[in-house]
């Protein structure tokens, strides 16, 4: 008999280790993209950074200066307003930001087309915010006067964080141009679009759910043929107000089309809805 292999789970101090090493490699990202890539050419693309930006050009402020002065009394009026902990990976997170934009202040700008700046700066903010993430974190600033004003009106956390992301490329494109507004709206779309690429990867699986009359041969069919795990599910038919079984089977990318086949050899007339499954968790996916 073979026995079968146990992950043994990740000790505490090494995940710790790991975390803050996530926050630290993310924020220096960050402030690499605002130095080299979106602060040489005005592009306020949201949160304190985009605000220090504006600053800048206004009354000439050091941009890691304004950071501090506002991601700190952000931080503490998070944890007094929302009593939450929010942690000391976040509050390394808030400090150290501005530290690293500190130290890349003088380095040389990556590109003199501010579509570019706009686009891999974008990109690379979202790479380091997403690492940060990674390491169950935040950066702090405008993300917890979202959440703060999120507290005190009846609005949606995302509709309170684009309020003010939006106030910002506002303010932007008024001190600047329309043109610096539009770059910075490519930035924060690509920013959004990257961070949701480092979460959750390439790794999309299909969510099948499968309505047929010949329930134990599809569900053997998928259990044997196919090797994934299925879920029944009782469901009632919104037509015909009869019950039905629901075969839910999550499966990875590339093993769809074997699904949809073998399912179809077996009953030509089964129902078949797919759904992408962004981030699956468990026995034969990530664990």
């Amino acid at each position: 008999m073979i026995a079968k292999y146990k992950r043994e789970p990740v000790p505490h101090r090494l995940l710790q280790f790991i975390e803050y090493s996530f926050v630290i490699i993310g924020a220096f990202f960050v402030a690499v993209a605002f130095n080299v890539f979106l602060l040489p050419h005005d592009i306020a693309s949201g949160g304190v950074a985009g605000i220090s930006t504006i600053t800048k050009s206004l009354f000439g402020f050091e941009p890691s200066i304004v950071q501090w002065a506002l991601n700190i009394p952000l931080f503490i009026a998070g944890v007094i307003i929302l009593g939450k902990n929010f942690g000391a990976k976040s509050l390394l997170g808030t400090i150290i930001l501005p530290f690293f934009v500190f130290l890349t202040k003088n380095w040389t700008q990556a590109t003199e087309d501010p579509l570019l700046g706009a686009i891999f700066g974008g990109m690379i903010v979202g790479i380091g915010i997403g690492i940060v993430f990674k390491g169950r974190a935040s950066t702090g600033g405008i993300d917890l006067a979202a959440q703060i004003l999120h507290k005190f009106f009846p609005l949606p956390l995302g509709i309170c964080l684009a309020l003010f992301d939006g106030l910002i490329v506002i303010t932007a494109t008024l001190v600047f141009s329309v043109e610096q507004g539009l770059y910075a709206l490519i930035a924060l779309f690509i920013t959004s679009r990257t961070i949701d690429f480092v979460q959750v990867g390439l790794n999309t699986s299909k969510n099948v759910m499968i309505i047929t009359e010949r329930v134990d041969d599809v569900r053997n069919v998928l259990l044997k043929d196919v090797d994934r795990g299925v879920t029944v599910l009782n469901g009632t038919g919104g037509y015909t107000n009869e019950d039905r079984t629901v075969l839910m089977c999550v499966v990875a990318q590339n093993e769809f089309s074997k699904l949809t086949k073998i399912v179809k050899s077996v009953d030509t007339n089964a129902f078949v809805v797919a759904m992408n499954a962004t981030e699956v968790l468990g026995e034969g996916f990530k664990r």
